[in-house]
């Protein structure tokens, strides 16, 4: 019996690998000649770095680099099985756990640490990158890393602007002459799950601003800097980076990966997905086990969830979802291509004692032994 193991992280509780080698526990408990893989599981957002890393047989490197508030920084990123693609998390560099909430000020922090990383991750020989876009505490329209990488922005007297989200304003003229041809040459994925433009109401300063500190005056201002920005981009080198759907995802950054970097933007999980190749893994398994914390219908299970229900469903093998809570609407997924899905609460406790990393650990781990002690019996006899 083959057993694909892909659970998403319990937040605040188990990680990806340790919800999937609890459940392993579990498996081996009743099934212990079971062939069993354990695949960790991420979005795009915080931990695929480690997913990847862990699920291609990869190294994490970690280097310092520039942070949010211009302060050094150490990052981790990482360099997967085939040693020329890079993973990076944006968040490692100008993520928002970076900045002190009484210094969050998205006029004044930089992304200039994320193209750092970029070049760290090229000097040890990678020649494309997947790139998480989570988390940011900038709005700087990727200018920051832009200029760590080469290119120059100049105000009206030829200087080359300071770094922060109060520069876009002044921006006149873009030289990106200065960007090294092995950038140039990358090739360049960036897992992206919100279409928001760079400017405007439903733009990068008015939707994202308030949560990483920006006051309503601020975020005015920003969303004046950030058409501006596009403006000159689009006199100067002939690109609407106002016109590409997820230009203003983690403070713009979307708009200069793919304006300036010609990077494609994708869905998270289909990126990371197909990254750590889970679909051949899925074709040759028995039985898929997925989950996260909370399953209900409102969010048909997390989006790294239920990319696996769907791969397991297109290939016919049975899935099941295990999750620290389900709600009575949860129903819903077993026309998702989730074949059965089950809490593994043993019993009534409160959200606090749940989510403690030693009771979800064996929770997880009773759960999946039971519904394979039940798998065993009804398995018909060779």
């Amino acid at each position: 019996m083959n057993i694909l193991i892909a659970i998403d992280s319990f937040k605040g509780s188990l990680t990806s690998v340790e919800a999937g080698e609890a459940a392993a526990a579990g498996i081996r408990a009743a099934s212990p000649d079971a062939e069993i893989e354990v695949v960790p599981l991420a979005d795009g957002g915080e931990g695929t770095v480690d997913a990847l890393v862990r699920a291609t047989g990869g190294q994490s490197i970690r280097t310092q680099v520039t942070g949010p508030l211009g302060n050094p920084v150490d990052a981790e990123y990482g360099i997967l099985g085939d040693g020329t693609t890079a993973v990076i998390e944006i968040a490692e560099a100008c993520g928002l756990p970076l900045v002190p909430e009484s210094q969050r000020n998205p006029l004044t922090t930089t992304s200039y640490g994320v193209g750092k990383l970029i070049l760290d991750a090229v000097s040890h020989g990678a020649d494309s990158l997947i790139v998480g876009l989570g988390g940011s505490a900038t709005n700087d329209a990727g200018v920051g890393m832009l200029q760590a990488l080469g290119c120059r922005f100049l105000d009206e007297t030829g200087e080359e602007v300071p770094r922060g989200g109060a520069a876009l304003g002044a921006i006149r003229s873009v030289d990106i002459s200065g960007l090294p041809p092995a950038i140039k040459h990358l090739d360049i994925q960036v897992a992206c799950d919100v279409n928001n433009p760079l400017y405007g109401e439903q733009g990068a300063a008015h939707i994202y601003g308030p949560q990483k500190g920006a006051t309503p005056e601020m975020v005015t201002k920003l969303d004046v800097g950030l058409r501006n920005f596009a403006e000159v981009v689009k006199a100067g080198l002939g690109k609407d980076v106002q016109a590409i759907p997820g230009a203003g995802a983690a403070g713009g950054l979307g708009a200069a990966f793919v304006g300036f970097l010609n990077a494609g933007l994708r869905s998270g999980i289909e990126l990371i997905l197909d990254a750590i190749g889970l679909e051949e893994k899925v074709r040759q398994a028995d039985y898929v086990i997925t989950g996260e914390g909370r399953m209900d219908a409102q969010s048909s299970m997390g989006k790294a969830a239920m990319g696996v229900a769907a791969l397991a469903n297109k290939h016919g093998v049975p899935v099941i979802a295990l999750a620290g809570s389900v709600t009575k609407d949860a129903a819903q997924l077993n026309d998702k291509g989730v074949t059965a899905y089950f809490s593994i609460l043993q019993e009534p406790i409160s959200l606090e004692e749940a989510v403690r990393p030693e009771i979800a650990r064996r929770n997880m781990e009773t759960a999946a032994e039971q519904v394979f002690r039940l798998i065993r019996a009804v398995k018909p006899r060779e």
